[in-house]
């Protein structure tokens, strides 16, 4: 039987994270969990329910609520990867918009929230052969991942990337909304008291402000391939 290893993937918004999650997963034919979905589909259900907004956000009644809360993952062959669904309703896109992006990170600072997140995500890579990403993955989720990758990037040009990508599929957003929500989420990641991103002691830092995502799968790829050969 091939040796499998469990791959965390931690960093900052808008660094790529998942895009080279799914490709390392595709590619050695693992499990791949996005986390930041899982996170997002809460945020959903907080704003659909009246939870959370721009002046209120009544932390009680969501943490009453949780149990109220299913998120599955539902493979979709056209597309190639897994969707989300939320209290089985495929919510792919709505997670994805900036209004949610924009409630994320508060949510995230629950530790109930963390939690109930945190234990599902352990049972979904308890057999490894998973690829996983998000913020506290190599430090609470997998602290003894094989390999731990923490990505960064600068803020300008992470904002630039989302901006784009929210353009091509057709929402009317600006620059500057983005860039000070990538800014914003940065500073309540880094500074929350319940696993506030920060880098694992072994994880390895890519910084890919310069690079392509070929350039960054290949090296990504190239470090799995040297773990899996006992190299590192």
């Amino acid at each position: 039987m091939q040796k499998k290893i469990t791959i965390a993937i931690d960093g900052y918004s808008s660094t790529g994270k998942s895009t080279v999650a799914k490709q390392l997963a595709s590619h050695l034919n693992y499990i791949y969990v996005d986390t930041g979905a899982m996170y997002r589909a809460v945020t959903l259900y907080a704003l659909n329910n009246n939870i959370i907004s721009e002046t209120v956000f009544n932390k009680e009644k969501l943490i009453n609520e949780l149990d109220n809360i299913e998120i599955t993952f539902k493979y979709n062959e056209t597309k190639g990867f897994a969707e989300v669904l939320l209290n089985s309703i495929n919510v792919e896109h709505q997670i994805r918009t900036l209004k949610v992006s924009n409630f994320v990170s508060p949510i995230a600072t629950v530790s109930e929230v963390r939690k109930k997140l945190v234990s599902q995500q352990q049972r979904l890579g308890k057999d490894k052969g998973v690829v996983m990403d998000g913020r506290d993955i190599g430090t609470v989720v997998f602290p003894d991942a094989d390999l731990k990758l923490f990505m960064t990037a600068s803020a300008e040009e992470r904002a630039q990337r989302r901006y784009k990508e929210l353009i091509e599929r057709g929402d009317a957003v600006n620059y500057e909304d983005i860039y000070n929500n990538v800014v914003e989420r940065d500073l309540i990641d880094t500074t929350r008291k319940d696993s506030p991103l920060v880098k694992a002691k072994d994880a390895i830092e890519i910084d890919n402000s310069q690079l392509t995502l070929d350039g960054q799968f290949h090296t990504i790829l190239q470090l799995v391939k040297d773990k899996l050969a006992g190299r590192s």
